[in-house]
């Protein structure tokens, strides 16, 4: 393991949400890595006295070896808000702000300045309402860092669940449901069982689509026509997967530890099950990606900023998973 410390670029996300309160919460006690907070040095400033917490910061130094952070100090990449950002109330006009911090901390890790990304909750809605189509952080770095192929992995420390589409909506899932695309999904998912948890043979269990996994292609063709044979074509490269398998079966706890990760077609199949056995303890990983990149398991909860009632639990797991993924460094 090397003694070098690594540098961690840090996006807080939606300036009127949580993002801020836990970037400031956090700074009050020494992290493994150097976090370098990208956002405007005013918003910590004015979150910092509403929640009543010290604000001590230094600016971000690129001709500085990186160091660890030391409890009650921040250190700043700053980026200018269009607007002054208030506690639960979204402004369409901070929404090229979010992505202008995005697109910093990517450019940081691409260029070697920082050794990951940890992002904080954004808000989707106001981003698209603000003319700009987004449909949210694992599309975005895919198109930044110019990767075909990425796949959303949520992990807890018992349950890892990846997905196959990501946020479509419902209606559009069947379609998407390819032999193509379930092949390179798969393969992105294996690959970083592989290199980012160490795992030399994952397996992996894999959802149908429809209830009772199409029940004999009475409730639907999907596993027959399309699941079934790529995955058997899968096993024949060598990969260990189960599946088609009923998803209401699947995640139970004798089967969950049984493999390494669980494939869901879908959004909504996979992440209820694992964000209600491990809500606020669980990291958001984007795989495939040539930068690693790990988020928190929930939204901005605007209700809650600035009143310093937040659980800074799923980012502290994010910044762990980070260092992890990069070697402990």
């Amino acid at each position: 393991m090397s003694s070098e410390i690594l540098r961690i670029a840090l996006t807080p996300g939606e300036p009127a949400g949580i993002g801020p309160d836990l970037c400031l919460l956090l700074a009050q006690q020494p992290q493994g890595a150097e976090l370098v907070t990208i956002c405007d040095p005013e918003l910590l400033q004015q979150r910092a006295t509403q929640l009543g917490l010290p604000f001590r910061f230094r600016l971000f130094d690129r001709a500085r070896a990186a160091q660890q952070t030391s409890a009650g100090e921040l250190c700043i990449l700053p980026v200018k808000m269009n607007t002054a950002a208030h506690c639960g109330v979204l402004d369409t006009r901070n929404a090229r702000y979010v992505l202008d911090t995005l697109d910093a901390a990517i450019d940081g890790c691409q260029s070697g300045q920082f050794g990951a990304l940890v992002t904080g909750p954004l808000h989707k809605g106001n981003i698209n309402d603000a003319g700009i189509p987004f449909s949210g952080h694992t599309e975005y770095l895919a198109a930044a860092t110019h990767t075909e192929d990425v796949v959303m992995l949520l992990a807890t420390d018992t349950l890892r669940v990846a997905l196959l589409t990501t946020h479509v909506p419902l209606a559009q899932v069947s379609a998407m449901i390819t032999a193509e695309r379930l092949r390179r999904v798969i393969h992105v998912l294996h690959a970083g069982l592989r290199s980012r948890f160490g795992i030399s043979r994952p397996r992996i269990k894999v959802c149908g689509l429809n209830p009772h996994a199409g029940e004999g292609g009475h409730l639907g063709r999907e596993e027959i026509e399309i699941i079934i044979p790529t995955l058997q074509g899968l096993r024949d490269e060598g990969l260990e997967l189960e599946g088609p398998l009923p998803a209401d079966t699947l995640f139970n706890k004798a089967s969950i530890k049984e493999c390494d990760a669980v494939l869901a077609m879908y959004h909504d199949q996979g992440l209820p099950v694992l964000k209600y056995s491990g809500f606020g303890r669980a990291v958001n990983i984007t795989l495939g990606l040539p930068i690693i990149r790990t988020s928190v398991d929930h939204g901005t909860a605007l209700e809650l900023a600035g009143t310093g009632n937040i659980d800074t639990g799923s980012l502290q797991m994010a910044i762990g998973s980070a260092i992890s993924q990069s070697g402990g460094r």
